[in-house]
């Protein structure tokens, strides 16, 4: 037990990314069921879409689960009293002010936690009230920080400017990297690649292979004149790359972006003009698994590191 498990209430300190169309009530349930926090990824769900998915979700497993809410969201209103409404006890917040629904939630029981990618909002999150915080390295899928931090430098750097319970994501998602990121001052890992892998993901079949065919360098950090981007190799990253090699203005890669670009790519399996997203850890990964054989396999590789590290400390 530390800190991570006593405020979820939940066995393993592990918790699953809330990405968009991955991250459905089948994923999140799994998750729970096998002791982690399963989160239901709402910037990819109307709110409808979302109230259903609560319902299933809660149906599927009589475990703590919770949402991820990117604040960039365009019904955030609607979907935080929805959150209320449906009596979700567990909220991640992300990509944006965590001062502004923040005492809202906590007003209504919620346990809030928020992403942040650097050690100066980290403590904006402390000043917020959250209960805690999710430290997100350079490595990590999707959206991305700004500074590029990578996990290892982030991690003992936000220990050190709060004292929030603390949760390490990006680039992490074996037993090793979890008990690396313990090591560095996390109390509690968040997986978000290896989960959009698995059978229980909401992720189409055909974007599910491709993320268990890459390779170190497969993945690419783009998109940095709108809101940082970790992109899959492919005919859309190509275009990208070109354009941003040319010095497209922020404006030109909005309307290449599109709408409905990540669908496409993740939930419909389009490869080649889908916007692909998945973290660097990828390329540690080729076969398919389920929920229960992942957390199975991270959790043991965590006892066997850290025995080993311990007879490494006697010796």
């Amino acid at each position: 037990m530390n800190r991570i498990t006593e405020l979820f209430h939940i066995e393993h300190p592990v918790i699953q990314g809330g990405m968009v169309w991955c991250s459905g009530w089948r994923l999140a349930s799994a998750v729970s069921n096998a002791g982690g926090l399963g989160l239901l990824g709402a910037g990819s769900m109307h709110p409808e879409t979302l109230r259903e998915h609560i319902r299933k979700c809660r149906a599927a497993t009589d475990k703590p689960f919770g949402v991820n809410v990117p604040l960039m969201y365009p019904q955030l209103e609607d979907i935080m009293h929805l959150l209320v409404d449906e009596g979700v006890r567990i909220v991640f917040t992300s990509a944006g002010n965590p001062k502004l629904w923040t005492p809202f939630l906590k007003d209504h029981g919620v346990t809030v936690a928020h992403v942040v990618s650097s050690s100066r909002f980290a403590r904006k999150c402390e000043e917020a009230g959250v209960d805690a915080v999710v430290a997100e390295g350079f490595e990590a899928g999707g959206h991305n920080g700004r500074e590029e931090t990578t996990t290892m430098c982030l991690i003992p750097a936000v220990r050190g400017a709060v004292g929030l319970p603390l949760i390490a994501a990006g680039g992490i998602g074996t037993g090793r990297g979890m008990l690396a990121a313990m090591a560095l001052g996390a109390e509690g890992v968040q997986i978000g690649t290896r989960f959009a892998l698995t059978e229980e993901s909401s992720a189409h079949p055909d974007f599910k292979a491709l993320g268990l065919d890459l390779a170190e360098g497969d993945t690419k950090l783009l998109l940095k004149k709108l809101s940082p981007t970790r992109l899959v190799k492919g005919a859309f990253r190509r275009a990208v790359e070109e354009a941003e090699d040319r010095g497209a203005s922020p404006d030109e890669l909005r309307e290449l972006l599109g709408r409905g670009r990540a669908k496409l790519g993740m939930f419909e399996g389009n490869l080649t003009e889908g916007e692909l997203e998945l973290g660097q850890v990828a390329s540690l990964f080729h076969c398919r698994q389920s929920v229960a054989e992942v957390m199975s396999e991270i959790l043991a590789e965590y006892d066997d590191a850290l025995r080993s590290m311990a007879h490494y400390c006697e010796g």
